[in-house]
C-alpha cells in the first residue's frame, strides 16, 4: 500500500482506538511510520502507567496488524 495511504489509514484506526484509551485519562498520538512498525506518544495517564506494556502491544499492535498484515509489523512507544 502505497505510504501516504497506509499512514492516513493507520491514522484513522488510531483515532477509533484513542476512545478507549482516553476513558481512563490517558491519549496517545501517530508520530510516524518507519520500516514497517507504527511510531506512537504516550500522553496523559498512559505515561509511566504499569499497562502500558499490555495496552501497547497488545490492543493497539494487535488491532493494527490485523487491519494491515502486509504493512504493518509492530507498534513502537517513543517519548
Amino acid at each position: 500500500m502505497e505510504k501516504n495511504i497506509l499512514e492516513e489509514k493507520v491514522k484513522a484506526t488510531l483515532e477509533q482506538l484513542r476512545m478507549y484509551i482516553t476513558q481512563d485519562g490517558g491519549d496517545m498520538e501517530f508520530v510516524a511510520i518507519r520500516d514497517r512498525l507504527v511510531y506512537i506518544r504516550l500522553k496523559g495517564n498512559c505515561v509511566g502507567c504499569g499497562l502500558t506494556e499490555l495496552t501497547f502491544k497488545e490492543g493497539v499492535e494487535g488491532v493494527l496488524i490485523e487491519e494491515f498484515p502486509y504493512d504493518i509489523d509492530g507498534v513502537e512507544l517513543v517519548m
